[in-house]
């Protein structure tokens, strides 16, 4: 595999005010380039796009037990970082869809994730495998 280049996400927002709020000072990510329609985050490492647009409708499928958003959009990050970034969003009292929680324990895609939505609708989920190389395991 070659080595992973950064992707790039654009999600429709209804306020730029509020996105600034909620990506930039609830979540801590730092803004980038903008304009009165628009603004871009480094969401780890990757290029997060808030859009003024009307906002979409969703679902949601069963995984674990649990009924996971349809769509969502999210990053893996190490075991430790999700801790952090796990009290991060408790310390600002983020309204979790589903807790944090270890996932398909002792199996191979054994991984932490939670899940939330932004002000906007857009389910956000963060996850972390206890082993990497397990990311595509069946």
């Amino acid at each position: 595999m070659k080595n992973l280049r950064p992707f790039h996400l654009a999600i429709p927002v209804d306020d730029i005010t509020e996105a600034r709020n909620f990506y930039g000072t609830k979540l801590g990510f730092l803004e980038g380039r903008s304009g009165s329609e628009w603004v871009d985050y480094n969401f780890f490492g990757h290029q997060l796009v808030c859009h003024l647009a009307q906002l979409n409708k969703s679902g949601a499928n069963k995984v674990d037990g649990k009924e996971v958003p349809i769509p969502h959009f999210g990053i893996v990050l190490e075991w430790s970082q999700f801790e952090e970034f796990e009290e991060q969003l408790r310390a600002v009292k983020i309204k979790f869809i589903i807790e944090p929680y270890v996932r398909f324990k002792g199996l191979p895609g054994e991984q932490k994730t939670m899940f939330f939505k932004d002000p906007f609708g857009n389910a956000l989920e963060f996850k972390s495998f206890k082993d990497d190389t397990n990311l595509f395991a069946s």
